[in-house]
């Protein structure tokens, strides 16, 4: 760290980071794998033989957009009469356990979904 800021206090060029293992990806390979098999970066990374930092390196070069970390809730599958169906019949508690999700999730599900009407 010590030697960067010294070559950068010269004006000199510093390079960060590990330097890249592996050929860098085709954009139409790397938008396969990613955009349209849903893979993550550390898969593509792995069949390809080079480094997960190779592969963000590229989707950022690529001008490829990330996906973000936040997974999408399974209850969307459902329809909203069918889920208040479900919790008449058998309690917000059981139907949640039966649905494989926490009550406060079945809760808040139902009131986001209310709210954007």
């Amino acid at each position: 760290m010590a030697r960067i800021r010294y070559k950068e206090a010269l004006g000199l060029e510093a390079k960060r980071g590990k330097s890249p293992i592996g050929n860098k990806p085709d954009k139409e390979e790397l938008e396969r794998m990613y955009v349209s098999e849903s893979k993550s970066i550390r898969e593509i990374a792995g069949q390809l033989g080079c480094t997960k930092d190779m592969v963000y390196r590229t989707l950022r070069e690529y001008r490829i957009d990330r996906r973000s970390n936040v997974s999408r809730s399974r209850l969307r599958l459902y329809n909203i009469r069918d889920l208040e169906k479900g919790i008449r019949a058998k309690g917000l508690r059981g139907y949640a356990k039966e649905l494989g999700v926490h009550e406060n999730t079945l809760r808040y599900y139902l009131k986001g979904v209310k709210e954007a009407k």
